[in-house]
């Protein structure tokens, strides 16, 4: 019997279940459901009972499409209580052979570093390995030596933020297998091998945050979150059209274009008012010139940031853009003017089933959940029998409430 993974990407603007079977270390996507997101604001929860009923629904549309019920899930976590950082950790090598014991005394030497109490870590990710003067190993095991060093990069979250995104989960009848950085997922559904070896930025521009991650050899170099996403867009032309938000949101949808300057200036939309008033037809060019100056302003502060963490020379395979704003008519070439490098759209790849209903960026983080879920099923199943993330976060959080009361 074939074995089914669950992804539950919960995002501030929806959420999405992507159920998948693995057969022969392949992924048939065998059914999404997808609900609007209402409770989250910038990837925090901030109604339990509203997520809760959105989880449901999502849940159940997912139940239905695949004909079975899902008890479990791998879920998705963003937000701007996300931080990233580098850690270097070293060991002295006890036998002649490097063994599993001491990767993992020299990983833990590395996480062995101070953060704030009200924060938990969520990945401890190895970059390389050095054993005595040689750099640039990724599987160390087997070698001989006599000094073991690793460079990680650790993902941190607010404790409170991990622990109700479980709640919520728990009180839609789910269980929590493990909870994934939300761009470390999606670069496992839309990168190549290739890319993430020669050097590539990853961009998820969700509803309530844009969240960065950088790849370069094959590890993850660097994450950044921006507390700017789609929901700010859709607000900037609410605002400045002066029409309902939810015109805004459809208005981009259909309409939406990153620069201005390719659009027919005789082109107009019609835009519903307020307070009962008609509605107006307003040139094109105008939302246009709205949805440009705020992508514009969230593409170069990323830019900004590559280039303050000394990390935009080593991306030479460019950018990939996803999430539902990488939607928008010509952001690739507005982002390749930004970042002065070539940009693609992340479409979820290397999936088999129905990928006709997850064939959009908009669904690459539910699908990069299962294909997280099922490389790290096995290694999740051993960490069990003696704490998994879950368990250690259980035990943080109630740490936590305890030191807080």
């Amino acid at each position: 019997m074939a074995e089914v993974i669950v992804g539950l990407d919960i995002g501030t603007t929806k959420i999405c279940c992507v159920v998948g079977e693995v057969h022969d270390g392949k992924i048939d996507i065998i059914a999404m459901g997808q609900h609007p997101s209402d409770g989250l604001r910038k990837g925090r929860v901030v109604n339990i009972e509203s997520t809760v009923a959105s989880i449901e629904k999502a849940v159940k549309e997912a139940e239905m499409m695949a004909g079975m019920g899902i008890s479990s899930v791998y879920v998705g976590i963003a937000g701007s209580h996300i931080t990233g950082f580098n850690s270097h950790g070293q060991v002295a090598i006890r036998g002649q052979e490097i063994r599993q014991e001491d990767i993992k005394a020299v990983v833990d030497s590395a996480r062995a570093v101070p953060i704030p109490p009200d924060q938990e870590v969520i990945h401890v990710l190895p970059q390389e390995y050095t054993v005595d003067d040689q750099r640039g190993i990724q599987d160390p095991i087997g070698m001989t030596g006599v000094r073991l060093e690793v460079d990680v990069h650790i993902v941190t979250g607010a404790v409170t933020s991990v622990h109700n995104i479980v709640k919520c989960c728990n009180k839609a009848g789910l269980e929590v297998r493990d909870v994934v950085l939300e761009p470390l997922a999606s670069a496992s559904a839309v990168l190549t091998t290739e890319e993430m070896e020669l050097g590539i930025g990853l961009l998820d521009i969700g509803g309530g945050t844009s969240d960065l991650a950088v790849f370069h050899e094959r590890s993850i170099k660097h994450t950044y979150v921006l507390a700017l996403g789609g929901h700010n867009l859709s607000n900037d032309i609410s605002q400045g059209l002066r029409t309902p938000f939810a015109d805004a949101v459809r208005l981009k949808e259909e309409y939406g274009c990153a620069i201005a300057s390719m659009i027919d200036k005789d082109q107009t939309i019609e835009v519903p008012s307020v307070g009962g008033r008609p509605p107006r037809r307003l040139s094109r060019k105008v939302m246009g010139e709205i949805i440009e100056a705020r992508i514009e302003e969230m593409l170069t502060i990323v830019n900004q940031e590559l280039v303050d963490s000394g990390y935009k020379d080593t991306i030479k395979a460019g950018m990939v853009l996803c999430g539902g704003t990488a939607l928008l008519e010509h952001i690739v070439e507005l982002a390749e003017q930004v970042f002065d490098l070539p940009v693609r759209i992340g479409y979820p790849r290397d999936i088999g089933g129905v990928i006709d209903i997850v064939n959009s960026p908009q669904c690459a983080t539910g699908v990069g959940l299962v294909i997280y879920g099922m490389k790290n099923e096995p290694a999740r199943r051993a960490s069990d029998t003696s704490g998994g993330l879950v368990s250690r976060l259980m035990a943080s959080i109630r740490g936590w409430f305890n030191r807080m009361v």
